[in-house]
């Protein structure tokens, strides 16, 4: 998928899904839910926001509250969320993504809202 903005040259920084859990919790980051409304729907971090990738390459805003605070991005399996990152990096957006996903997150025991 090829989204304005995004290169194979912005790198992005990786965290586990502990970490990620952790910033969300003490308020250090909005964690990014970059699936789509049903994925988020079937299973998603209790502090997550969601931001689908589809509507972030179209230009979407960050979620209100959002705006220069610190982002981790996590989709299902790490894919979707390197590249929504890759796009909030060229936007200047201080940004990390969970590695594995949502499913290093659930095989990690972290908690899943459903």
């Amino acid at each position: 998928m090829s989204v304005p903005g995004a290169t194979a040259q912005t790198p992005i920084g990786r965290v586990s899904p502990a970490e990620a859990h952790r910033r969300a919790r003490a308020g250090e980051a909005v964690l990014l839910d970059v699936r789509e409304e049903k994925e988020f729907a079937d299973g998603h971090a209790p502090d997550a926001v969601l931001l689908p990738l589809s509507r972030l390459s179209e230009g979407a805003p960050l979620p209100a509250g959002s705006e220069g605070r610190p982002v981790v991005a996590v989709c299902r399996s790490g894919r979707r969320s390197v590249t929504a990152a890759q796009l909030l990096a060229a936007r200047g957006v201080d940004v990390v993504d969970v590695e594995g996903g949502m499913q290093a997150w659930a095989q990690d025991g972290l908690p899943v809202v459903r």
